[in-house]
């Protein structure tokens, strides 16, 4: 048997070293040594940087085996959307090559992780695996039925904090129950002060050789007929030096004016770092020390980082209430909403995907997303507002395709987002809240910047009708080059009359609705 002591070092201003020894792993016999292999099990978390597992593994001293497997076949593990297949498989290129230069392989092999990883070690005569956990209920019961698996064979496993900046067992309510309203939350989250310093990244690795893998391009994870992922490619670089690059970018230019420019489609105001969260490319510890610094450093910049990390904790809510109801992409968190009397309309769903529902500001977010596999914050809500409460379609036909479409579809955000939408979820935006998309296109894309780049066919309008082309004369219509209904669509449904109906709707299940209870 033995340990390694995994010293995690607070910020300076605890004033106290938090050190823990962490058995990682038992040897099968009295001889064994350190050069028995340590497998470092990567799921969501394709970086060296910060990775608790990695960072244990490799102060063992012995060789480290590093693994993905794409595991389709676990219940309860939802398979990935179009676009997080295309990132994964960048993703896991780009690991691949920094374990490269550290030293070590990346083994990919895909089945059923509750086998694939038991029967790895025992095939390396592994002394130990070694992960970071994931706080989702299909994950936590794969950890343990692997755990158990590999202790039959005399294996050690370890489990290590993984990708949130808090346990869920640790943010619970005076009856047991986990958050359901922001702002309580984000206060306990700030009362314990700054999560611990990043782990470095291991710089030599010992690698483990002649052992077989399959490649990435064997999975199929990328378009091919039809190539439809050009948008993704010209947009993003996956992978932790682009989760890098992409933060330091942000903390240069946007931090400062980043409270005012966050709602602005018009304007660069955003980090664009929630798909290197999703797949762990970089860690929530690393943006929210990097970002005080950066506060720290210029004076400027703090007016805007409290919004940026309030956005990181909003990611940490979604994920919270993940924990407590498994199944947040399929039902509502407030019952009386199983009744809600969602219409189906096929027809106004089709143009709802693809950016033809005749409102500017939403057709120019939803070819945003076909295009890159992401849509501006701001245009999310009010693309997610019409669907729902416009066209009164199912919030769960918009969670199925923002989680095919978008690179950082991610299994709290996503739901928790739409169901705040719609009104049924935790937190939730009033029933009485009908976004309006020709005020939100007018407030927040007020010379038609972004309509005009991802609806072109409306770009010669001038900004004072680009978000309302209704309204336009004939002679104006014409002098843009725009005919409604031919080159570019009436609006599907009439606001005022959409918003009426809407709150027709909404009034028959909030009497129903519970009153709200506070962490």
């Amino acid at each position: 048997m033995f340990t390694i002591a995994l010293t995690i070092q607070g910020p300076a201003e605890r004033g106290c070293e938090a050190k823990r020894t962490t058995q990682i792993g038992k040897g099968k016999a009295a001889g064994m040594t350190s050069q028995a292999p340590v497998i470092v099990w990567f799921r969501d978390d394709l970086r060296l940087s910060d990775h608790p597992a990695l960072h244990a593994a490799s102060r063992t001293g012995a060789p480290v085996l590093c693994l993905y497997v794409l595991d389709e076949a676990c219940p309860g593990l939802r398979p990935l959307g179009g676009a997080t297949r295309w990132w994964l498989a960048q993703s896991l290129r780009a690991l691949r090559a920094n374990l490269r230069s550290a030293g070590s392989t990346l083994v990919l092999r895909r089945g059923a992780a509750a086998s694939i990883v038991p029967q790895l070690a025992r095939e390396v005569s592994a002394n130990a695996v070694v992960w970071n956990e994931i706080a989702m209920a299909p994950h936590l019961a794969l950890d343990a039925a692997i755990a158990r698996t590999l202790g039959e064979y005399g294996i050690g496993a370890q489990r290590l904090p993984g990708d949130l900046l808090a346990a869920p067992q640790d943010i619970r309510s005076k009856d047991g129950r986990g958050p359901r309203v922001f702002t309580p939350f984000w206060r306990r989250i700030q009362a314990r002060g700054d999560p611990a310093a990043p782990l470095p990244a291991p710089t030599s690795l010992n690698s483990v050789q002649d052992v077989s893998g399959e490649a990435v391009e064997d999975w199929g994870l990328e378009p091919r007929h039809p190539d439809w992922a050009g948008g993704l490619r010209a947009t993003w670089t996956p992978g932790e030096l682009g989760a890098r690059a992409r933060l330091e970018d942000f903390l240069a230019r946007g931090l400062e004016s980043y409270a005012d420019d966050r709602d602005r489609p018009d304007r660069d105001g955003t980090s664009l770092l929630s798909a290197h969260l999703r797949f762990g490319e970089i860690s929530p510890r690393q943006v929210w020390h990097a970002a005080r610094f950066a506060a720290a450093e210029r004076g400027a910049a703090a007016a805007g980082v409290g919004k940026f990390l309030s956005e990181l904790g909003w990611r940490e809510f979604c994920r919270h209430l993940l924990f407590d109801q498994s199944d947040l992409a399929t039902r509502n968190l407030q019952p009386a909403f199983d009744a809600f009397p969602w219409r189906r309309d096929d027809a106004a769903l089709a143009a709802w995907q693809r950016g033809r529902t005749g409102y500017p500001i939403v057709d120019a977010g939803m070819r945003q997303l076909w295009a890159t596999g992401v849509m501006h914050n701001r245009v999310r809500m009010v693309a997610a507002s019409f669907l729902v409460k416009h066209l009164l379609i199912d919030w769960r036909c918009g969670e199925r395709w923002f989680w095919d479409t978008l690179v950082d579809a991610d299994a709290g955000s996503n739901p928790a987002n739409w169901q705040w939408v719609a009104g049924c979820g935790a937190d939730a935006a009033p029933y009485f809240r009908v976004f309006n998309p020709i005020l939100q296109g007018e407030t927040f894309d007020p010379d038609g910047t972004y309509v005009r780049r991802w609806v072109p066919e409306l770009a010669r309008l001038p900004s004072a009708l680009i978000h309302q082309p209704w309204s336009a004369t004939p002679l104006e219509l014409a002098s843009a080059g725009v005919e409604l209904g031919i080159t570019y669509p009436k609006p599907i449904v009439d606001h005022k009359a959409a918003r009426e109906r809407a709150l027709t709707a909404y009034s028959k299940v909030r009497a129903a609705r519970p009153a709200r209870t506070a962490l």
